[in-house]
């Protein structure tokens, strides 16, 4: 005797969810780069603000996004966790960035210290 068993329902694709995934990366890295412009231009944001935003996104789209019943919910739910994905890589880019030009800024003044201290007179050569 067999029983039937019950295979998870494949969730019906819609229209606006199809068009929704035709674009759904360009629409993330849009709102990516408008969110990153925000952030860069607002001084009431931070880049704290970026990854205290999107964890709650992110963590949504992995444990439930991904099996919403509406393929349009799902398409916005993967739209909204990979658009807060690249904001906080541009959060670390950025922080890399500042660290990498603070270290180029001490490279660069101990250089010119280095030829200041070199090139003082010295007491003999007086004329």
């Amino acid at each position: 005797m067999s029983e039937a068993v019950a295979k998870p329902r494949e969730p019906q694709e819609t229209r606006t969810g199809r068009w929704l995934a035709e674009r759904r990366l360009k629409m993330a890295i849009g709102i990516a780069l408008v969110e990153g412009l925000v952030v860069a231009i607002e001084e009431d944001f931070s880049r704290w603000t970026v990854v205290v935003i999107a964890a709650p996104i992110i963590a949504f789209y992995v444990f439930a996004g991904r099996a919403l019943d509406s393929d349009t919910w799902r398409q916005v739910s993967w739209i909204a966790a990979t658009s807060q994905a690249i904001a906080v890589l541009f959060v670390i880019l950025a922080f890399v960035l500042k660290i990498l030009a603070l270290v180029a800024v001490g490279i660069g003044a101990a250089a010119v210290l280095f030829l200041l201290l070199r090139d003082q007179p010295r007491s003999s050569e007086k004329t």
